[in-house]
């Protein structure tokens, strides 16, 4: 179940326009700074979309899952 709900919350699609390339590339930049080379991929909603649950421990997983949404969210606002 606490996989399920995870999976839920990270995969809301934010509203709101495309942001520019320069902005979306500055989001990603500073998320690769927190995050291993292996734990992302070109398009942050692949790494949501394409993660499996129960491949990290729990509160390490919970922290990908919010890091990768919010950089997803902050480019979605464009800011």
């Amino acid at each position: 179940m606490y996989a399920r709900v995870v999976r839920d919350l990270v995969r809301r699609k934010p509203a709101g326009q495309s942001p520019s390339a320069g902005f979306s590339g500055e989001v990603c930049s500073e998320l690769a700074l927190d995050l291993p080379d292996e734990d992302l991929v070109e398009d942050l909603g692949d790494c949501l979309d394409l993660y499996e649950m129960g491949s990290k421990p729990r509160c390490e997983e919970a922290e990908y899952l919010a890091l990768v949404q919010d950089a997803v969210d902050r480019i979605a606002r464009g800011r």
